[in-house]
């Protein structure tokens, strides 16, 4: 019932998850990160314990190929299931369960992963795929959603669509980015013009916040000001 990328930066290490279907919320169950770790999205008939516990094996040192085999071996329920898997070295594998609703399968090469079921067409991951390589010069999150209108081009799931997510999953605990559209008529331009919206200030203020290497983070509010404004003008030449 659902389609998504998983893909990694390769000069930032950054990954993230950007993920399109008719159904609700779709972002609340399908897409799990973790920071240095790696990603997961569970879809078809949704198994949440596929999100994390593949993470936690992930965190283990596990191989996903490993991982793969043992979240698909644990669950009776495999053959309705489809999930994909990435570390956070950019290796993938994925699992398309032999009920799930066609057309569904998946593509996964090193640093990206497409996987999707309930489709109009095999061509919906081969464009979301396509677009996301040709798209180099684009921020991870504007090029996870320019593959994801590709693929909606291409046809999407056949239902129709509902909701749409995207998470940018970088050195932190916490997401560098994670919006979702959770009911609307149109939920990837709506999440299209979230990111957008994201670069007018929020990820420019978001270094500023406490993290690992600076628990306290900044609190010099002009400084704060200073720094949006010098990425504001960066981002607009």
């Amino acid at each position: 019932m659902t389609w998504s990328i998983i893909a990694r930066d390769e000069l930032t290490g950054k990954f993230g998850i950007a993920v399109a279907t008719r159904f609700f919320a779709v972002g609340a169950l399908v897409p799990y990160t973790r920071a240095k770790v790696g990603a997961v999205a569970t879809q078809a008939l949704i198994n949440p314990f596929f999100g994390l516990n593949g993470l936690r094996l992930l965190q283990n040192h596990r191989a996903v190929a490993d991982v793969l085999s043992t979240l698909v071996a644990s669950d009776h329920g495999r053959d309705h299931r489809q999930v994909h898997i990435m570390d956070a070295n950019g290796c993938t594998a994925a699992h398309t369960g032999s009920l799930c609703v066609g057309w569904c399968g998946a593509i996964s090469q090193d640093n990206l992963s497409v996987a999707g079921n309930m489709l109009a067409n095999a061509e919906v991951i081969a464009a979301t795929a396509a677009v996301y390589r040709a798209q180099s010069a684009l921020p991870l999150a504007a090029r996870l959603i320019a593959s994801m209108k590709a693929g909606e081009a291409a046809g999407g799931d056949k239902r129709g669509r509902q909701s749409a997510a995207l998470v940018i999953q970088g050195d932190e605990d916490w997401p560098d980015l994670s919006l979702r559209v959770d009911d609307h008529t149109d939920p990837l331009a709506e999440l299209d013009r979230l990111e957008r919206v994201s670069r007018e200030r929020f990820v420019h203020f978001a270094p500023f916040l406490p993290c690992r290497d600076n628990p306290v983070g900044t609190t010099d509010r002009a400084v704060i000001e200073a720094g949006i404004e010098k990425a504001l003008a960066a981002q607009a030449r």
